[in-house]
């Protein structure tokens, strides 16, 4: 016979649940409003499974109790060598069935190698705290704290330190208890670039062009035409045409593809000519090869005099979000010829990059019986403002290739806040985002900011009340 009091059932499933209800009601009663935020991997160190780099872009409300009832524990504000250092502390309880019934099953949802654990809070998570308007990251989870009372665990202790924000990404679109947008109060820490945009008008592209040759009885391909599309390509092939006679220039082209069924292989749309060359007597012959793995593509060159060359840009515009339109002024040859006007007035397609800016023209004809130097145009910029940069989104210098996170973005005074900067933004490249694009006039050195190292201020507040340029004020050695 059992010495257990036998009016209690010591750890039936029915005691249990009244225990775990009757806390259920007490945090909801007397605990606080936070949002839990679980840390996602998105780099890990192979040998050591250190977390490199991690990404907080959920979060979930929960009731809390707060322990602390005299203020933050830990060792207070330190004044160090690297300045003034918070370890404020805070430890919280959380109904251990709230979290496996509302935050456990959506973890669980999570890729492997993005969740280390998923059954219960984990350490390196977060927290915010509205009162404080804090973060704070989970140190320790205690899980066993009652210690088995009617043989069961009820609650987990969240022991928590002030967060010491590094090169995580935060990307909560949350708003506290309070009011409190999560993201715009924790967008200046850490190591922010904070660059001065150049913001101009869009500009239209500029552009002249010639004649492939001033030779009147020498030929250049005029079009390419396509005989046969071809089937199976996953990228585009290579158009080679043969080489031209000695003393001319061999003309160069590429293959525009499209998708024309549902296995999504691709097949030849049309070719551009990127130079018409010259020197040619016969038609050369074209080549069209590779392409991974698909085949069928089947064209012949059209040669012709008085065709137009390369397009000679002299500014590519800014601003254009979408391909411009490229007009080449027409040539009429009367119908005695014998040559229909449609074929000999040359065509062209623009090429714009991802600074919207036209890098290239390419002719799907480059024309003929030209006599006389056309005119070209494109149409003006879609946009007339460079757009915007959107908090977090990944931007890229269009000529160093450095990389950055966005943290804020003043539009009216055209600065950009960025972190964790993988490399050197240079002073007059375009910043590029998905919809913006702006240039760089400086860049201010990136500088650590918390809310409580104030290393710099503290620096500069002593220099006002001692001055250790000139000589020791405590003594003449």
């Amino acid at each position: 016979m059992s010495p257990l009091n036998s009016y209690f059932l010591q750890g039936s499933p029915s005691e249990q649940r009244l225990i775990q209800d009757l806390i259920n009601e007490q945090l909801k009663m007397y605990g606080q409003d936070v949002l839990y935020m679980p840390r996602r991997i998105i780099g890990e160190n192979t040998v050591i499974k250190e977390v490199t780099a991690s990404k907080f872009d959920d979060s979930f409300r929960i009731e809390a109790y707060l322990m602390n009832f005299d203020g933050f524990s830990g060792n207070g504000d330190l004044l160090t060598k690297f300045g003034v250092r918070s370890n404020d502390e805070i430890n919280l309880v959380i109904s251990k069935e709230r979290y496996d019934d509302f935050i456990s099953p959506l973890l669980k949802l999570w890729p492997e190698d993005e969740r280390k654990v998923a059954y219960r809070p984990q350490e390196g998570d977060l927290i915010w705290f509205p009162l404080d308007e804090s973060l704070f990251e989970i140190k320790y989870v205690e899980g066993k704290k009652p210690f088995y009372q009617l043989n069961n665990l009820y609650v987990y202790e969240l022991r928590c330190e002030r967060f010491e924000y590094e090169d995580e990404i935060i990307d909560v679109p949350e708003v506290d208890a309070t009011g409190i947008e999560i993201n715009e109060s924790i967008k200046d820490l850490g190591n922010v670039y904070a660059i001065q945009m150049v913001g101009t008008a869009a500009t239209t592209a500029v552009a002249t062009v010639g004649f492939a040759t001033t030779n009147p009885n020498s030929k250049s391909v005029q079009y390419i035409d396509l005989i046969n599309d071809g089937f199976g390509y996953t990228f585009a092939p290579t158009v080679s045409i043969s080489t031209a006679p000695t003393g001319g220039q061999t003309a160069t082209a590429v293959a525009i593809m499209t998708s024309r069924s549902t296995n999504q292989k691709l097949a030849i749309d049309k070719i551009l000519i990127t130079n018409p060359g010259f020197g040619y007597t016969l038609p050369p012959t074209v080549t069209i090869s590779g392409g991974g793995g698909g085949a069928g593509g089947i064209a012949t060159a059209i040669i012709n005099t008085g065709v137009l060359g390369i397009v000679g840009l002299s500014s590519g515009g800014v601003g254009y979000t979408t391909t411009p339109q490229v007009t080449i002024q027409r040539v009429f040859i009367p119908t005695s010829v014998g040559v229909s006007s449609n074929i000999n007035n040359a065509q062209a397609e623009a090429v714009v990059n991802s600074n919207g800016q036209v890098v290239s023209v390419r002719y799907s004809n480059a024309g003929a019986g030209y006599t006389f130097t056309p005119t070209i145009s494109f149409t003006d910029p879609t946009a007339t403002t460079f757009g915007d940069y959107d908090y977090n989104e990944v931007v890229t210098g269009s000529r160093t290739g450095t990389t950055g996170y966005v943290r804020d973005w003043d539009a009216t005074n055209r600065i950009l806040k960025v972190a964790i900067v993988d490399g050197v933004f240079a002073r007059g490249e375009a910043i590029v985002g998905v919809a913006a694009s702006y240039k760089v006039s400086t860049v201010q050195t990136n500088e650590f900011q918390d809310l409580y190292a104030e290393n710099i201020e503290i620096e500069e507040a002593a220099d006002l009340i001692v001055d250790f340029s000139q000589k020791n004020p405590f003594g003449e050695y």
